[in-house]
């Protein structure tokens, strides 16, 4: 185990398998210390709850940063989440040029999209200069929706080609983002792969696993926090890529069959399976 320090960024809801509710023990199960900066608080996450509480920590984030920096406190990666505005996305700059050890990953998961579309309160404005914040990560970790609204080419959920998926990658590539890690991949019906690129190089890989076809929220959060812990823990980007999708397809495996749990997936019971394979 390493005693590396990743620090993330994004919302905190109270009830609801998503966000911060799910970066925090996942990354801290993987060895990994871990240091939050809550974004937002809520009640609860938006999807399928009505009247949750929501208060904006925007105006807070300045003031921890300098904090830290009176402090002299320096983190080994910034993995970013869901950011509320374009001003969060701001501050995510100024958070990795100021707190970040030399030779830090910026690792960014452009939370804003699934399905074809933008989450509510999101536009092709925020979703422009989410794709500029991406240009300078060294890991972006979009999904195909999130990809089509950042490089403007049209967005096909299913019945993807090689052709297509590549034309995604390298515009995500030209945006500036060192590697891209493409989610949501549909070659056939059967399966779901995710693209390991780099652009530099262009070499491609994929990790394919079985496709259960299953709607919760959550699950990409449970990715990108699995993904980020394998990585810290010195895994490649492929291993990573596959921990992760491993550990997202076992939550959802056991979830599936408990109809009052759909606002997230039981992540906490395929920890064990995450800890041991990153202990193998």
């Amino acid at each position: 185990m390493t005693d590396q320090k990743v620090l993330t960024i994004q919302d905190i809801s109270c009830m609801g398998q998503c966000s911060l509710t799910v970066a925090l023990p996942i990354i801290s199960a993987c060895g990994i210390e871990t240091v939050i900066l809550p974004s937002a608080v809520l009640s609860t996450h938006t999807g399928g709850f009505t009247g949750f509480t929501f208060h904006d920590l925007t105006e807070d984030i300045p003031g921890i940063m300098e904090h830290w920096m009176k402090e002299g406190l320096k983190y080994d990666c910034l993995y970013t989440g869901y950011l509320g505005s374009i001003l969060q996305i701001e501050y995510v700059r100024r958070l990795a040029a100021n707190v970040l050890n030399d030779g830090a990953k910026l690792i960014v998961d452009p939370a804003m999209g699934d399905n074809g579309k933008l989450y509510h309160g999101f536009d092709e404005t925020f979703a422009a200069e989410m794709a500029k914040l991406c240009g300078s990560a060294d890991i972006i970790l979009p999904n195909v929706t999130e990809a089509s609204f950042m490089t403007g080419i049209e967005c096909r959920l299913d019945n993807h080609d090689e052709a297509y998926i590549l034309s995604l990658l390298k515009a995500l590539g030209d945006l500036g983002a060192k590697k891209v890690i493409l989610k949501g991949i549909r070659y056939n019906e059967d399966e779901i792969s995710v693209a390991v690129y780099e652009s530099a190089t262009g070499k491609l890989e994929y990790y394919t696993t079985e496709y259960i076809n299953y709607l919760s929220h959550g699950t990409g959060d449970c990715y990108a926090a699995a993904f980020t812990g394998a990585i810290m823990q010195g895994r490649t980007d492929l291993e990573a890529a596959g921990i992760a999708a491993d550990f997202v397809l076992e939550s959802i495996r056991r979830t599936m069959g408990d109809e009052t749990h759909r606002y997230g997936v039981k992540f906490e019971k395929a920890l064990p399976m995450l800890v041991a394979e990153l202990n193998h």
